[in-house]
């Protein structure tokens, strides 16, 4: 994994619907999206705020109306600077906006790479990272209340815990 890059992919469930997500992070996430949205200018974002505006490509053509977010790093889910663009949720609208982020210098986001780079940051713990494909994953509300409880960290935190006591342990050895 390249964390210099910028990456970029569509956070929401392909097909139709109300709305689409698409999400930007990384050291160019803000440039990126301000070269393509036409609204509030960049200097004037406020952090969890949505913005309304328009996405436009390299000849000014509208594309959707979408309403933009910024979330600074490293306060934000994988502790880069993060940009969610919310439009319209068709399918050829959602990927043209991503081919538009991806054009302006983000890369292809992989699978689960959101949630790597929130494990390097220092935003979540191993196994707070693998609950979030449990939870996405998950077919019951049995499943869903287990990964969501692995998610608020407890597990971590009882794993840190025995960690703990074991180099006491060690230590006393």
């Amino acid at each position: 994994m390249n964390t210099s890059t910028t990456i970029a992919a569509i956070a929401t469930a392909p097909g139709m619907g109300a709305v689409s997500l698409i999400r930007v992070s990384g050291a160019d996430a803000c440039e990126i999206v301000a070269s393509i949205f036409r609204g509030r200018p960049q200097d004037k974002w406020k952090a969890r705020s949505q913005h309304f505006g328009r996405i436009v490509d390299s000849a000014g053509v509208p594309v959707d109306d979408v309403l933009m977010t910024w979330f600074p790093g490293p306060a934000s889910f994988t502790g880069e600077d993060t940009v969610e663009i919310a439009g319209h949720g068709g399918v050829v609208v959602t990927k043209r906006i991503l081919e538009l982020v991806l054009e302006a210098g983000a890369v292809p986001a992989e699978p689960g790479e959101f949630s790597q780079r929130a494990f390097f940051n220092g935003r979540m713990d191993l196994t707070q990272a693998e609950a979030i494909m449990d939870l996405i994953s998950a077919s019951t509300d049995l499943a869903a209340r287990a990964a969501q409880e692995q998610l608020s960290g407890r597990l971590g935190s009882e794993l840190e815990e025995i960690r703990q006591k074991v180099i006491a342990l060690l230590a006393h050895l």
